[in-house]
């Protein structure tokens, strides 16, 4: 059976521990080597892998001709650069979130790809792939907890770590960049459109100078809502519950999903709760697999890059309201 032949740009933690290993499960991945701007490094994680290549730079990566693809977990202010350069070399690209440090700079990234339209490129939002997302969005839409209303989501962890390159503004760290991403996503994921505005509280750290705590009303028009608060100074938990009219959702582990155990979906509805029942599965492998089986069939990507550019420019909504206090 024919297998995407996966390279990976650094050796980056989400990489070496989630992504790589996941994607070497895959019926249509294949990953055969990774890149880092040092070649012992690149050996080491190769070699702790199982990978078949280690390269010395990204470039010599982007160069060899057996690489199919790329997924590209650099840091977010390398994200851009990066993925148009793999495009440029002839690669399909996978980008980890969020895809630059603004709406306009993602907006370049989506350009590129409109001048390589036999090329795949898509952004990393794995949670979407995961079952439980697929089956709440079904539920969702058949209407089983009546007219969608409201989302209520959150999603923390506690890093104060100076030297963390979340922590480093200019490498794009920060809560929202690296967390409230996914909360934002997911609410245009569930009710299928773009907020109409957005009203956002941000609380910076006075040394860090990186978003800790944001907590924001998403508008989708009609009296329906989300809202959310993301925090990388805070006790660690997410949680995700979305109301209609006559019942409820509630994820328990939304983002991180173990890939170990039966994922819990709760569905409240006549005043019944049922557990729904979710086989074990891997995102990170799901979304390999997916990626790559729109490369074997030349087929679209499940999420469009313009997707990724629209998630972009609500963060920057978020800030320009937190700046403005007022509606953005």
């Amino acid at each position: 059976m024919a297998k995407v032949r996966w390279g990976i740009l650094s050796t980056a933690n989400i990489g070496v521990n989630k992504v790589i290993p996941a994607m070497q499960k895959g019926q249509y991945s294949e990953v055969v080597g990774l890149a880092s701007r040092n070649l012992a490094s690149a050996q080491a994680a190769a070699a702790k892998l199982g990978l078949a290549k280690a390269y010395g730079s990204y470039e010599e990566l982007l160069a060899d001709p057996e690489i199919d693809a790329i997924y590209n977990p650099l840091p977010n202010d390398l994200h851009i650069s990066w993925s148009i350069k793999a495009l440029e070399a002839g690669k399909h690209v996978l980008c980890e979130k969020p895809l630059a440090l603004n709406a306009d700079e993602a907006q370049l990234l989506a350009d590129a790809g409109q001048k390589y339209p036999h090329l795949k490129l898509m952004e990393a939002f794995m949670y979407r792939h995961n079952l439980q997302w697929q089956a709440t969005r079904k539920m969702v839409q058949e209407g089983r907890i009546g007219d969608l209303k409201t989302i209520q989501s959150f999603f923390s962890y506690f890093l104060d770590d100076p030297n963390n390159i979340r922590n480093i503004p200019e490498n794009g760290g920060g809560g929202l960049f690296d967390i409230g991403c996914y909360n934002i996503s997911l609410s245009r994921f569930i009710f299928g459109k773009e907020p109409e505005r957005v009203l956002g509280l941000v609380d910076f750290d006075p040394n860090l100078k990186t978003d800790r705590l944001a907590s924001v009303i998403l508008d989708f028009g009609n009296g329906t809502s989300s809202t959310f608060t993301c925090s990388t100074q805070l006790v660690p938990f997410q949680r995700v519950n979305i109301f209609g009219t006559t019942g409820r959702i509630e994820i328990e582990i939304p983002f991180n999903a173990p890939e170990d155990r039966p994922n819990k979906v709760w569905v409240t509805t006549g005043g019944q709760t049922e557990l729904i029942d979710l086989p074990t599965v891997d995102q990170y492998t799901i979304q390999g697999d997916l990626f790559s089986q729109a490369v074997l069939d030349d087929t679209p990507v499940p999420t469009p890059i313009e997707d990724g550019v629209a998630n972009m420019r609500v963060i920057d909504r978020v800030f320009e309201s937190a700046r403005t206090n007022t509606w953005a």
